[in-house]
């Protein structure tokens, strides 16, 4: 299988609409704590740790209202991603200096740091240059559409 189906990573009990937290640690920390109430994390702390250290090293606000932030950690059991939509925009380094309101949390097992990080991340930048999608996915008002619109069948 040489396409990753992203259906494999994103699921619907990962996708938060309404995130509480006001500030990047804050929405980290909420996404992170759905994923290890969802089995998906052995330890949250090093994981949300890795995650930060991850920030500091580049920017991963993509611009458009969207973050990527992402951990290799030793704290992920199974690599997946984590979607939330923030109750008012919050302040993220972005390619475009502008705030952040989607947030695409990345968490990746050590172990397939090399492939599958990469084709996830692969998969996720090709339906992130979609302009039409990126406005969807900052209007979606419930998990169910943020995820018809990541894991519809590209035409």
């Amino acid at each position: 299988m040489d396409t990753l189906d992203i259906k494999e990573v994103v699921n619907k009990n990962l996708i938060i609409t309404g995130l509480e937290g006001t500030d990047k640690e804050a929405v980290i920390r909420e996404l992170t704590k759905r994923l290890h109430d969802q089995g998906y994390l052995s330890d949250e702390e090093t994981f949300v740790q890795d995650v930060l250290a991850r920030e500091k090293e580049g920017i991963t606000g993509l611009g458009n209202g969207i973050a990527i932030p992402h951990g290799k950690s030793d704290g992920v059991k199974i690599t997946t991603i984590a979607v939330g939509t923030t109750k008012s925009p919050i302040e993220w380094e972005s390619l475009d200096d502008e705030p952040v309101n989607v947030v695409i949390l990345f968490a990746v097992k050590k172990t397939d740091e090399t492939t599958t990080h990469i084709k996830l991340l692969q998969k996720v930048a090709i339906l992130l240059a979609d302009e039409d999608l990126l406005t969807n996915l900052r209007n979606a008002q419930s998990s169910d559409e943020i995820f018809e619109l990541l894991t519809a069948e590209e035409e």
